[in-house]
Protein backbone atom coordinates (compact mmCIF):
# COMPACT_ATOMS: atom_id res chain seq x y z
CA UNK A 1 0.00 0.00 0.00
CA UNK A 2 2.40 2.38 -0.90
CA UNK A 3 4.40 1.80 -3.60
CA UNK A 4 2.67 1.32 -7.11
CA UNK A 5 5.53 -0.59 -8.82
CA UNK A 6 5.24 -1.82 -12.62
CA UNK A 7 4.01 -4.84 -12.65
CA UNK A 8 0.73 -5.63 -10.67
CA UNK A 9 2.15 -8.52 -9.09
CA UNK A 10 4.63 -6.11 -6.78
CA UNK A 11 1.48 -3.60 -6.87
CA UNK A 12 -0.59 -6.46 -4.71
CA UNK A 13 2.76 -7.38 -2.72
CA UNK A 14 3.10 -3.84 -1.71
CA UNK A 15 -0.52 -3.78 -0.84
CA UNK A 16 -0.19 -6.78 1.31
CA UNK A 17 2.57 -5.13 3.61
CA UNK A 18 -0.25 -2.50 3.91
CA UNK A 19 1.23 0.19 6.08
CA UNK A 20 0.05 3.87 5.36
CA UNK A 21 1.73 7.09 5.63
CA UNK A 22 4.67 7.84 5.32
CA UNK A 23 6.16 8.03 1.40
CA UNK A 24 7.12 5.17 -0.03
CA UNK A 25 5.14 4.55 -3.61
CA UNK A 26 1.83 4.97 -3.57
CA UNK A 27 -0.30 1.95 -3.22
CA UNK A 28 -3.31 2.86 -1.60
CA UNK A 29 -1.84 6.07 -2.26
CA UNK A 30 0.69 4.97 -0.44
CA UNK A 31 1.42 2.77 2.88
CA UNK A 32 3.28 2.81 5.72
CA UNK A 33 6.14 1.41 7.65
CA UNK A 34 6.04 -1.25 10.96
CA UNK A 35 7.35 2.59 11.77
CA UNK A 36 10.87 2.90 11.03
CA UNK A 37 12.63 4.14 12.86
CA UNK A 38 10.25 3.97 15.88
CA UNK A 39 10.92 2.06 18.96
CA UNK A 40 9.38 -0.84 20.78
CA UNK A 41 6.09 -0.45 22.79
CA UNK A 42 6.46 1.22 26.13
CA UNK A 43 3.53 -0.03 27.28
CA UNK A 44 0.29 -2.73 26.12
CA UNK A 45 -2.46 -0.95 24.04
CA UNK A 46 -5.01 -3.46 25.13
CA UNK A 47 -7.05 -1.75 21.35
CA UNK A 48 -4.72 -2.46 18.83
CA UNK A 49 -5.27 -5.59 16.57
CA UNK A 50 -2.86 -7.40 13.99
CA UNK A 51 -4.87 -8.39 10.67
CA UNK A 52 -3.17 -10.82 9.21
CA UNK A 53 -3.46 -10.52 4.90
CA UNK A 54 -1.96 -12.59 2.21
CA UNK A 55 -1.91 -10.68 -1.48
CA UNK A 56 -4.23 -11.68 -3.77
CA UNK A 57 -1.62 -11.56 -6.98
CA UNK A 58 0.58 -13.65 -5.16
CA UNK A 59 -0.69 -15.78 -2.61
CA UNK A 60 3.14 -16.68 -1.57
CA UNK A 61 3.28 -13.22 -0.12
CA UNK A 62 2.23 -12.89 3.62
CA UNK A 63 1.38 -9.37 5.13
CA UNK A 64 -0.22 -7.72 8.21
CA UNK A 65 -2.46 -4.72 8.42
CA UNK A 66 -3.06 -3.02 11.75
CA UNK A 67 -6.22 -2.33 13.33
CA UNK A 68 -8.23 -0.19 16.72
CA UNK A 69 -10.45 -2.13 18.48
CA UNK A 70 -13.75 0.52 18.97
CA UNK A 71 -16.26 -1.64 20.13
CA UNK A 72 -15.73 -5.25 21.85
CA UNK A 73 -17.01 -6.72 18.59
CA UNK A 74 -15.53 -3.72 15.79
CA UNK A 75 -12.31 -2.76 14.62
CA UNK A 76 -11.54 0.26 12.69
CA UNK A 77 -9.21 -0.08 10.09
CA UNK A 78 -8.26 1.24 6.26
CA UNK A 79 -9.93 -0.41 3.68
CA UNK A 80 -7.39 -0.64 1.31
CA UNK A 81 -6.65 -3.54 4.22
CA UNK A 82 -9.76 -5.10 3.23
CA UNK A 83 -10.09 -4.27 -0.15
CA UNK A 84 -10.58 -7.55 -2.50
CA UNK A 85 -8.46 -6.32 -5.36
CA UNK A 86 -5.52 -6.43 -3.11
CA UNK A 87 -5.61 -8.73 -0.41
CA UNK A 88 -7.07 -11.72 1.31
CA UNK A 89 -8.26 -11.17 4.68
CA UNK A 90 -6.46 -14.57 6.13
CA UNK A 91 -10.15 -14.93 8.28
CA UNK A 92 -8.31 -14.22 11.73
CA UNK A 93 -7.48 -11.15 14.06
CA UNK A 94 -4.85 -10.71 17.61
CA UNK A 95 -6.02 -8.08 20.03
CA UNK A 96 -4.07 -6.64 22.69
CA UNK A 97 -1.19 -7.71 22.06
CA UNK A 98 2.50 -6.08 21.59
CA UNK A 99 3.75 -9.31 19.66
CA UNK A 100 2.22 -10.21 16.36
CA UNK A 101 1.69 -13.53 16.14
CA UNK A 102 1.32 -14.43 20.23
CA UNK A 103 -0.91 -13.18 23.03
CA UNK A 104 -4.05 -11.13 23.47
CA UNK A 105 -7.36 -12.81 22.11
CA UNK A 106 -7.71 -14.10 18.51
CA UNK A 107 -11.34 -13.97 16.79
CA UNK A 108 -12.13 -14.68 13.67
CA UNK A 109 -13.68 -12.27 11.18
CA UNK A 110 -17.63 -12.27 10.53
CA UNK A 111 -17.94 -8.81 8.45
CA UNK A 112 -15.97 -6.22 6.70
CA UNK A 113 -17.36 -3.04 5.40
CA UNK A 114 -15.63 -0.24 3.44
CA UNK A 115 -16.59 2.86 3.14
CA UNK A 116 -18.79 3.45 -0.09
CA UNK A 117 -17.20 6.31 -0.94
CA UNK A 118 -13.37 4.44 -0.77
CA UNK A 119 -11.21 4.98 -3.51
CA UNK A 120 -7.61 3.46 -3.67
CA UNK A 121 -5.35 6.90 -5.08
CA UNK A 122 -2.98 4.42 -7.22
CA UNK A 123 0.09 6.39 -6.81
CA UNK A 124 -1.90 9.51 -8.39
CA UNK A 125 -2.86 11.22 -4.63
CA UNK A 126 -4.40 10.03 -1.62
CA UNK A 127 -6.72 7.67 -1.08
CA UNK A 128 -10.41 8.76 -0.50
CA UNK A 129 -12.38 7.62 2.40
CA UNK A 130 -9.82 4.88 3.50
CA UNK A 131 -11.68 3.33 6.77
CA UNK A 132 -13.32 0.01 7.25
CA UNK A 133 -15.18 -1.63 9.54
CA UNK A 134 -14.55 -5.49 10.53
CA UNK A 135 -16.93 -7.69 12.64
CA UNK A 136 -15.57 -9.64 15.16
CA UNK A 137 -17.59 -12.95 15.70
CA UNK A 138 -17.76 -13.06 19.45
CA UNK A 139 -17.11 -9.79 21.65
CA UNK A 140 -14.01 -9.53 23.17
CA UNK A 141 -12.55 -8.17 26.89
CA UNK A 142 -9.96 -6.12 25.77
CA UNK A 143 -11.19 -2.14 26.55
CA UNK A 144 -11.87 -0.21 23.23
CA UNK A 145 -10.47 3.24 22.41
CA UNK A 146 -12.43 6.15 22.38
CA UNK A 147 -12.77 7.52 19.60
CA UNK A 148 -12.01 11.34 19.81
CA UNK A 149 -14.19 14.05 19.11
CA UNK A 150 -11.77 15.99 16.97
CA UNK A 151 -8.35 15.46 16.15
CA UNK A 152 -5.81 18.02 17.97
CA UNK A 153 -4.67 21.37 16.39
CA UNK A 154 -1.85 21.23 14.15
CA UNK A 155 1.62 20.68 16.79
CA UNK A 156 -0.55 18.19 19.21
CA UNK A 157 1.27 15.94 19.96
CA UNK A 158 0.45 12.28 18.90
CA UNK A 159 1.10 8.45 18.57
CA UNK A 160 1.71 6.06 15.85
CA UNK A 161 1.73 2.07 15.99
CA UNK A 162 2.37 -0.38 13.78
CA UNK A 163 3.93 -3.99 13.06
CA UNK A 164 4.89 -2.44 9.60
CA UNK A 165 8.15 -2.92 8.53
CA UNK A 166 11.39 -1.27 10.07
CA UNK A 167 13.31 -0.82 6.92
CA UNK A 168 12.10 1.54 3.91
CA UNK A 169 13.83 -0.12 1.43
CA UNK A 170 12.60 0.68 -1.99
CA UNK A 171 12.80 -3.17 -2.65
CA UNK A 172 10.04 -5.00 -0.61
CA UNK A 173 12.57 -8.20 -0.61
CA UNK A 174 14.45 -6.21 1.82
CA UNK A 175 11.58 -4.88 4.28
CA UNK A 176 11.93 -6.18 8.05
CA UNK A 177 8.93 -7.19 9.84
CA UNK A 178 8.78 -7.22 13.58
CA UNK A 179 7.41 -9.43 15.43
CA UNK A 180 7.18 -6.75 18.68
CA UNK A 181 4.71 -3.47 18.21
CA UNK A 182 6.57 -0.60 17.24
CA UNK A 183 5.59 3.01 18.37
CA UNK A 184 6.86 6.54 17.51
CA UNK A 185 5.76 9.89 18.71
CA UNK A 186 4.58 11.94 16.07
CA UNK A 187 2.25 15.32 15.74
CA UNK A 188 -0.43 16.93 13.84
CA UNK A 189 0.95 18.56 10.74
CA UNK A 190 -0.98 21.81 9.45
CA UNK A 191 -2.24 21.08 5.38
CA UNK A 192 0.64 22.52 3.68
CA UNK A 193 3.20 19.91 5.59
CA UNK A 194 1.65 17.73 3.10
CA UNK A 195 1.27 18.06 -0.51
CA UNK A 196 -1.28 19.96 -1.78
CA UNK A 197 -4.74 17.98 -2.13
CA UNK A 198 -3.46 15.47 0.21
CA UNK A 199 -4.77 16.40 3.76
CA UNK A 200 -7.93 18.07 4.18
CA UNK A 201 -10.44 17.55 6.89
CA UNK A 202 -11.15 14.04 6.70
CA UNK A 203 -7.04 12.96 5.96
CA UNK A 204 -4.46 14.18 8.59
CA UNK A 205 -1.08 15.20 7.78
CA UNK A 206 1.17 13.65 10.28
CA UNK A 207 5.01 14.28 11.07
CA UNK A 208 7.32 12.52 12.92
CA UNK A 209 9.04 13.69 15.95
CA UNK A 210 11.85 11.78 15.45
CA UNK A 211 14.58 12.48 12.84
CA UNK A 212 14.02 9.83 9.76
CA UNK A 213 11.20 7.83 10.99
CA UNK A 214 7.06 7.60 9.67
CA UNK A 215 5.11 4.93 9.24
CA UNK A 216 5.32 2.92 6.14
CA UNK A 217 4.66 -0.88 4.43
CA UNK A 218 2.26 -2.80 7.24
CA UNK A 219 1.55 -0.18 8.94
CA UNK A 220 -1.54 0.87 7.50
CA UNK A 221 -5.07 0.98 9.48
CA UNK A 222 -3.07 1.14 12.55
CA UNK A 223 -3.76 3.84 15.06
CA UNK A 224 -2.97 7.54 15.66
CA UNK A 225 -3.35 8.41 19.10
CA UNK A 226 -4.09 11.72 20.92
CA UNK A 227 -3.93 12.51 24.69
CA UNK A 228 -7.71 13.13 26.28
CA UNK A 229 -8.06 16.33 28.71
CA UNK A 230 -7.60 13.55 31.57
CA UNK A 231 -4.31 11.96 29.76
CA UNK A 232 -5.92 8.73 28.42
CA UNK A 233 -5.33 8.05 24.94
CA UNK A 234 -8.09 8.36 22.11
CA UNK A 235 -8.07 7.96 18.39
CA UNK A 236 -7.41 10.38 16.01
CA UNK A 237 -6.53 8.91 13.01
CA UNK A 238 -5.99 5.36 10.85
CA UNK A 239 -3.22 4.81 8.84
CA UNK A 240 -3.58 5.17 5.55
CA UNK A 241 -0.47 6.59 3.17
CA UNK A 242 2.31 8.59 2.54
CA UNK A 243 1.33 12.59 2.69
CA UNK A 244 3.22 13.33 -0.53
CA UNK A 245 4.11 11.14 -3.45
CA UNK A 246 7.65 9.78 -4.41
CA UNK A 247 9.28 9.94 -1.12
CA UNK A 248 10.96 7.43 0.89
CA UNK A 249 8.90 6.17 4.29
CA UNK A 250 11.18 8.11 6.85
CA UNK A 251 11.95 11.02 4.46
CA UNK A 252 7.72 12.63 4.16
CA UNK A 253 5.33 13.08 6.62
CA UNK A 254 2.09 10.57 7.26
CA UNK A 255 -1.65 10.62 5.78
CA UNK A 256 -3.82 9.37 8.51
CA UNK A 257 -7.66 8.97 7.77
CA UNK A 258 -9.26 11.62 10.23
CA UNK A 259 -11.33 8.42 12.68
CA UNK A 260 -13.53 11.78 14.02
CA UNK A 261 -14.69 12.31 10.28
CA UNK A 262 -16.36 9.29 10.12
CA UNK A 263 -17.60 8.71 13.23
CA UNK A 264 -21.34 9.67 12.28
CA UNK A 265 -20.61 6.66 9.57
CA UNK A 266 -19.17 4.39 11.51
CA UNK A 267 -21.37 4.71 14.68
CA UNK A 268 -24.21 3.70 11.53
CA UNK A 269 -22.36 0.98 10.69
CA UNK A 270 -22.35 -0.92 13.46
CA UNK A 271 -25.78 -0.05 14.43
CA UNK A 272 -27.23 -1.59 11.22
CA UNK A 273 -24.86 -4.95 11.03
CA UNK A 274 -24.63 -5.32 15.54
Amino acid sequence: MFSLKSSRRTVARTAAVALAGAACAVLLAGSAEAVVNGKDSTRRYPAMVSIPVTGVDDPTFKGVCGGSLIDAQWVLTAAHCVDPTLVTLDGTVRIGSEWKKSGGTVRSVAKTVSHPGYRNGEGAGPNRDDVALIRLDRPVAEKPLRIADKPGRPGTPTRILGFGTVDDAPDPAEWVFPDRLQELDTRRGAASECAPGYADRTRLCTISQVPKAMACNGDSGGPQLQRDRAGRWELIGVTSGPGAPGVRCSEGPGLYTSAPAYAGWIHRTTGRNG
